[in-house]
């Protein structure tokens, strides 16, 4: 699994499709933060979302490098749909976790805080929920599972809207109303923590989907 995570990290790398999740992120986590002197929580939520946005581009990118015949030298090669799509969800999350460390830095960098070991980790805790969603709804929305690039820009954006906008939907919809309510950090780490467990939970299903999907293709 090390060798297939590397060689698609290596294959993201050389085709620069991580660029422009990237900007998003970085640019989103600026413009929200910047200047920002109010509690970390709400701070955090901003990188959340953030967070959901880069890791489902990112993940759909990843998930639509390789042409149909590629795919399928690719697949025999790491013995099957299901170790490739978990290949895949690795190396989103092997991206996503720097993204996390400069989510985490860059509001310090801009705004005034003094955060805490509890802000901290608040902080990890809710875009690596983010990131988890967020690349279930890539897979999910990814070519070959959704065939034209169109309809799975439409429909990842609906997804997209429906778990953010939908009232007391978990995980995302949760996690931003309870950021957004000025608790202290130590209050909501254990519940984002199951917030977390529940996204990697659906994350896990998309990429058993996604595996389905493709084998059907």
């Amino acid at each position: 699994m090390t060798a297939l995570v590397r060689y698609r990290l290596t294959t993201l790398l050389l085709s620069q499709r991580y660029l422009p999740p990237l900007l998003l992120f970085t640019a989103l986590v600026t413009v929200l933060t910047s200047n920002d002197t109010g509690p970390l929580t709400a701070t955090h939520a901003a990188s959340g979302l953030a967070m959901l946005l880069a890791a489902t581009w990112l993940t759909t990118a990843l998930a639509g490098l390789d042409d149909p015949p590629h795919r399928a030298v690719v697949t025999a090669a790491t013995g099957g749909h299901r170790r490739l799509a978990t290949g895949t969800v690795l190396t989103a999350l092997a991206v996503c976790l720097p993204l996390t460390v400069l989510g985490l830095v860059l509001p310090l960098l801009v705004g005034n805080h003094s955060p805490t070991a509890a802000d901290l980790l608040l902080g990890a805790e809710a875009q690596l929920t983010c990131a988890c969603t967020g690349a279930a709804v890539g897979l999910l929305t990814a070519r070959p599972v959704v065939r034209r690039q169109g309809h799975g820009l439409l429909l990842a954006l609906a997804l997209l809207l429906v778990l953010t906008l939908g009232k007391g939907l978990p995980p995302v919809n949760v996690l931003l109303t309870r950021l957004s309510g000025h608790h202290r950090s130590a209050d909501l780490v254990g519940s984002t923590g199951l917030l977390l467990a529940l996204a990697a939970a659906l994350l896990g299903a998309a990429a058993a989907a996604h595996a389905v999907a493709v084998r059907r293709d």
